[in-house]
Formats: structure tokens, sequence, C-alpha cells
């Protein structure tokens, strides 16, 4: 009865993250429809992820727990660097990357141990558990360079931050749904398609950011160059 309440709440709190994700998307970002699907989307996640961790441990299923982790931090972490304007890292941030960079490393030992089992989802570890080291260290630089004040990182890279780990809990949201609905061979490959589709587009976003930023700095340099 427990594992079936968690199970409903599991799904319907899935269904309104997957909305929510796309209205963020779809909207003006910063702007108030963005903002509010955003925190819906936020307490959507965290909902999966409370009840991932005890149907996780119900059922025993170490692949689970640690997807609900990954998933979660990357929510998190998106919330944290959308709010935390001052870019200076609090306690919590320092607390949430270390146990991103610790999910990343046993999804590496669980690979392992799947791969020597005959699961074919250890390629699904490898992957993630990789998208996971990377993040924590990407995620790790940004907070070690914002304990400076004098070198802070740019505003524009809090934002970069941010939409990676939306956009990637984005893809954790797509590929719940199309594990759930899709079944490929092999095994591995619904699990790791939404990655490798989205990740053009969290790159690109990217690049669009940083460009946008170069050209809102130009006219003051012009500026000062003509002073």
């Amino acid at each position: 009865m427990i594992a079936a309440t968690l199970l409903v709440i599991h799904i319907a709190a899935g269904s309104v993250a997957l909305l929510t994700a796309l209205v963020a998307l779809v909207t003006a970002k910063g702007g108030v429809m963005h903002v509010r699907a955003g925190r819906v989307y936020a307490i959507g996640m965290t909902l999966i992820f409370l009840t991932a961790v005890p149907l996780a441990v119900l059922g025993a299923d170490v692949f689970l727990l640690l997807i609900a982790f990954f998933s979660f931090y990357l929510v998190f972490a998106g919330w944290r660097f959308a709010r935390n304007r001052s870019r200076r890292p609090q306690p919590v941030d320092w607390v949430a990357v270390a146990i991103l960079g610790l999910t990343g490393l046993a999804m590496w030992g669980y690979a392992v141990a799947l791969a020597l089992g005959g699961d074919g989802q250890w390629v699904t570890m490898l992957v993630f558990g990789g998208i996971a080291v990377a993040l924590s260290v990407a995620d790790g630089l940004f907070f070690r360079q914002g304990l400076r004040r004098e070198r802070r990182p740019a505003p524009y890279l809090r934002v970069q931050r941010h939409l990676t780990n939306m956009m990637a809990g984005t893809i954790a949201t797509v590929t719940a749904v199309m594990v759930v609905n899709v079944s490929l061979n092999p095994v591995w490959l619904p699990w790791i398609l939404p990655t490798i589709v989205i990740t053009p587009l969290i790159v690109w976003w990217n690049v669009r950011t940083a460009r946008q930023a170069r050209q809102a700095r130009r006219p003051a340099s012009a500026d000062r160059v003509m002073q």
C-alpha cells in the first residue's frame, strides 16, 4: 500500500514536472510565466525525489536510487543558480556538489558491477556517472571562483550554470517518460537518447548566452574608449 501510494505521487509529480518544463522552455527567460513554471517544476522534481528514494529502498533498487540523487541535484542546483544572484556559494551548495560528485563515482562503480553481471545498463551508469562528475567539477569551480569578491564569476556565467542544470533536469524528466513508455534495444538506448538529442541544445543556449553578454558589454567599452 505504501509503495503503491508513493508510485501514484511519483507519476503525478513527473507529469506536472514534464508539463511545466515545456512551459519554462518556450516562455521568455526571466519572465513571469517562466519563473512560475520553474517553481512548479522544481516542486514536482522534489516530490519525484522524495518518492523515488523510498521506492528504491523498498525495492532494493540501487539503479533508481542513484538516478534519483543525480536528477534531484540538477534541479536543485539550477534553482540555486537562479536564486543566488551574488554568485557567492553557501554551505548547502558545497554539500550538494559533493554529493553529486560522490553519486557520479558510485555510478561508475555500479557500472562495473553491472558489466561484470552482463547487464546492459552499465552503459547508462557509465554515461550518467560521467555527466555527474563533469557537472560537479564545473559547478565546484564556479563556486570556488565565487569565493573571491574581486574575481567573482560574471553574471552571465551564473545564467549558464542555471540553464545547464535545469536543461539537464529536463533531460532526466523526458528520460523517465521515455523509459516507461518506449521499448528499445539495446536496453540502455531509451536512457541515453534524450541526452544525445537535448545536449546540443544546452551547448547552443550557453553559446547564445555568452554572445548576448559580450554584445551587452560592447557599448560600455566603446563609451570608455571615446572618453
